[in-house]
């Protein structure tokens, strides 16, 4: 470390720069490290409860070496019954080379391609596994099955070149080596002459051109060329979120062109994250859930009528989808694995470089205006998109360089707990670091202080080896700590495998969370993945800058329709979740808009400004930075651009504008919770009530896209009741002198309207005990006893208004009345939704003025498990669906 901060920081900064844009240190240790306050263990207390251990469907196979679930949505319906019969061979099965979750994929993978879809195309297939859990495999034997039916070509499409030796590995571990893999890159454009065998390419290769001797080629018309047009293998598109703008990127276009040209084709797509959120399944047109003989006649459609339908509507989507037969989504169970937050507070050092470099960029804005001014340049659109990219990479380097002392007090915190419970030798830091990334080169600083580059390749080896080596020097234990970057990051296996000679647990720590959360489960998964040996253990680094909370921002959102975390569904509350940085919704946007219309003066906000600003409330409105920063921002002030630029401000300033945008989002949030408009996601019906009972159901059969599908619609009751039994059991743990049993002094036709209840404490809160005392009067237990039970069989029925006899003015006149009722029904529509989706809503909205349909998870007293949205439009229904 040298004596000047700034340099140390800026240094540190350019260093990291060039090794990546999404950076990782991944350390493997010895043994369990003790856990601080601010962890979580995933799979317990509340986050367990949103999986289930994953049922096969298809009695075949040995188990999967580790432990698979499902959310508790997917697992509450079954996929469609098995026809399908595989061709692999008995010896590959029974020797467990592909598991029994793998080969359930591959029979499903190959039974929906024997479908047609209406508009001719073949049906395809999404394997939604999440990372770790073998769709490499799965692959294999899905390219297997077919070679082995006599279709002996087969296209794979992945992110990297490097991951056409993992192609070829998993088809020598499924005992299928002589299926040859042929890297598309090595092949010579227009060169047709490989015969049978796998052609593997990246999506980049997809829009590859060739001008050589004046011959305009590409790569796309090479591979129609060497597929023919009656082509009925089988296509993989791994890793298959790269393709997820595929209107709007050359590269995605290509993957539709692709698949409209080879209508009969085999199509697989594959990926941890692909239908994570619906407008980046475009590119998946083999689906069927769009177009012709379907609800949506074009994918818009589809994406406006999910969109607008709240948190839950892709799990309605992805549960559609497994009923139908056309995805499978399991998971490594996260039971053992340990998330930690490490929150970096800056030291004054930092703060006084980060400021002056914030005003040297303000500096340099307005001098680029003025130049531009000068110069009457019509059109700015380049010139601001360099200056702001530039600007966005600046600050972000600044981020981790404020990061890098504490991820080295980290790594070699963890290095030494390693070295004394294994027996560690000392190793110099800059000896084990390993380095795998997709650059060929790398700058190094010398002794003397000078730098040179240097190619990444050792004498002898071919660039292309390069990560390859690096990893296998990793898993054997020749080197112990991994720097990985982004373009490394996908398809890599780095976990603690039982197969490899270094076990140690893997510490996985982020340095950056990537500023895509694809990207971030991708990294993840990197280190929890089949067959190891302990689960990983999760740092995130993140700083008190508040504008870098834009990244995590980012993995949030995604966070909360992915993985056991959240997976759609908003019972998370550990305070330590990433969830409480996602404001890319609706509420960030109209806390955005509504500080950007304060602080130009348009309008008043209830909302104050932030304490402890200097000067002020009056100051922090009057600041010329502050109306500065907005204006820089408009005229489309997005929430990306907000957080990006925040980046850019002073430290204290950035702090003080962050916290006034979140007060405004919170108080967005909340207002809508008193107001009963917030979309709550999946909720639980009567959680924790055993007393839920199916009445009815009444089943009605959709059109569908190649088949029909099935609606049922269930009549549910929940006794929401508490017996007797269950009050003395609460009554027995109460300590307070005030808490009991509590009898009303209202009197009404000779009969006491009654409050019993073991009181929680709540009620007897000192500033509430008078009014206690003055509507209520304290009994025993035993005086309790005839008014409790005599009040709990009259309430089963009847509601809080109804007197003796039990009437009630509301439903005498018509109308219905559940207030304070124990028996409360619902009606519940379940099945393939998707197909009725539109035509229900448009009713309910009708009636309530909404379109939001509240999607709900419960389990009957019968052991059945239920998803499907609520309504109370019973007869109304009936028509729609039938």
């Amino acid at each position: 470390m040298t004596d000047s901060p700034s340099k140390e920081y800026i240094s540190m900064a350019r260093l990291i720069a060039f090794f990546c844009s999404g950076f990782l240190a991944l350390l493997s240790t010895g043994e369990l490290q003790t856990q601080t306050q601010h962890d979580f263990t995933v799979c317990g207390s509340s986050v367990a409860n949103k999986c289930s251990v994953h049922m096969f469907a298809a009695n075949i196979g040995i188990s999967h070496p580790d432990i698979v679930v499902e959310t508790n949505t997917l697992s509450s319906v079954p996929p469609p019954d098995i026809t399908y019969t595989l061709s692999i061979p008995d010896r590959t099965i029974s020797s467990g080379l592909l598991s029994a979750l793998q080969l359930e994929a591959i029979i499903y993978a190959c039974q929906q391609h024997e479908v047609i879809l209406q508009n001719g195309q073949r049906a395809g297939f999404l394997i939604g596994d999440g990372a770790g859990v073998g769709k490499g495999r799965t692959v294999a034997g899905i390219i297997l099955e077919n070679f082995l039916k006599g279709r002996k070509r087969a296209l794979w499409f992945s992110v990297s070149n490097d991951l056409k030796y993992d192609a070829e590995r998993d088809l020598k571990d499924i005992n299928a080596p002589d299926i040859p893999v042929f890297a598309l890159n090595k092949i010579k454009y227009g060169d047709t002459a490989t015969s049978e065998g796998v052609l593997f390419a990246t999506y980049s290769a997809l829009i590859g051109e060739s001008q050589a001797g004046g011959q305009h080629r590409t790569r796309l018309k090479q591979i129609l060329d060497w597929c023919k047009p009656s082509f009925d293998g089988v296509i993989v598109f791994d890793e298959c979120h790269k393709a997820k703008n595929a209107t709007s990127t050359k590269m995605g276009k290509a993957v539709l062109d692709l698949q409209s040209k080879l209508p009969r084709a085999r199509v697989v797509y594959a990926s941890a994250t692909g239908a994570s959120e619906p407008k980046n399944m475009i590119y998946m047109s083999r689906l069927g859930i769009w177009g012709q003989g379907t609800p949506f006649k074009t994918f818009d459609d589809f994406l406006h009528a999910i969109e607008k339908r709240g948190v839950g509507a892709m799990e309605i989507v992805a549960m559609d989808m497994k009923v139908s037969g056309m995805y499978i989504a399991r998971q490594l169970s996260f039971s053992g694995m340990s998330f930690r937050i490490e929150e970096i507070t800056l030291d004054e050092q930092l703060k006084l470089v980060y400021n002056k470099a914030a005003r040297l960029w303000a500096e340099a804005l307005e001098l680029f205006t003025r130049a531009a001014d000068t110069l009457g340049l019509a059109s700015r659109k380049s010139l601001w998109g360099q200056f702001w990219s530039s600007h966005q990479r600046f600050f972000k380097y600044l981020c981790i360089a404020a990061k890098v002392r504490r991820l080295v007090e980290l790594a070699h915190t963890e290095m030494q707990h390693g070295k004394v419970r294994q027996g560690l030798r000392f190793v110099l830091f800059t000896k084990i670091t390993k380095i795998m990334t997709g650059r060929k080169g790398r700058v190094v600083r010398r002794p003397d202080g000078s730098v040179r580059y240097e190619t990444r390749a050792e004498q002898g080896m071919n660039i292309d080896h390069v990560n390859i080596r690096e990893k296998e020097r990793f898993m054997t234990g020749e080197k112990l700590i991994a720097i990985i970057s982004e373009a490394a990051s996908s398809g890599i296996s780095l976990q603690a495998d039982k197969r490899v000679q270094n076990r140690r647990r893997r510490v996985h720590m982020t340095l950056e969370l990537p500023w895509s959360a694809d990207r971030a489960i991708q990294q993840f998964g990197r280190t929890h993945r089949s067959n190891q040996v302990t689960a990983p253990e999760y740092i995130f680094l993140i700083s008190e800058l508040a504008g870098e909370r834009r990244f995590a921002s980012i993995v949030a959102k995604r966070l909360e329709s992915l993985g056991a975390l959240t997976h759609g569904d908003r019972r998370a509350t550990e305070s330590r979740d990433l969830s409480q940085y996602n404001f890319e919704n609706k509420y960030g946007t109209k806390a955005l808009d509504k500080i950007t219309k304060a602080i130009l003066g348009y309008i008043d906000n209830k909302v104050p400004p932030p304490k402890g600003y200097p000067g002020g409330d009056i100051m922090f409105f009057r600041g010329n930075w502050l109306i500065a920063f907005f204006l820089s921002c408009l005229p489309d002030c997005t929430i990306t651009k907000f957080l990006n630029r925040i980046l850019g401000l002073e430290v204290y300033q950035q702090n003080s504008l962050f916290q006034y945008f979140t007060d405004n989002f919170e108080y967005l949030i909340n207002k809508d919770k008193k107001e009963g408009k917030y979309d709550m996601g999946i909720l639980d019906l009567a959680p924790g009530n055993d007393e839920i009972h199916e009445e009815t159901q009444e089943k009605f059969l959709t059109p569908g896209n190649p088949q029909e599908g099935q609606v049922i619609l269930y009549k549910i009751s929940v006794d929401r009741g508490m017996n007797w039994k269950e009050a003395c059991s609460k009554a027995e743990k109460l300590t307070g002198d005030y808490e009991g049993f509590y009898l009303s002094n209202k009197v009404r036709r000779g009969r006491n309207l009654i409050l019993y209840k073991p009181n929680i404490g709540k009620q007897a809160h000192p500033e509430n005990l008078d009014n206690l005392l003055l509507r209520y009067y304290k009994v025993t237990p035993d005086e309790a006893k005839d008014f409790w039970e005599s009040q709990f069989d009259f309430s089963f029925t009847n509601c809080t208004h109804a007197n003796w006899k039990g009437k009630c003015k509301l439903i005498e006149e018509g109308q219905e009345c559940f207030l304070g009722m124990r028996l409360k029904q619902y009606h519940m529509l379940c099945g393939a939704l998707l197909r009725v989706w539109k035509r229900v809503s448009d009713i309910v909205s009708d009636i309530t003025n909404s379109s939001i349909l509240q999607i709900v998870r419960l389990k009957t007293k019968q052991n059945s498990k239920q998803v499907g949205e609520f309504t109370f439009c019973y007869l109304l229904l009936l028509n729609p669906v039938s």
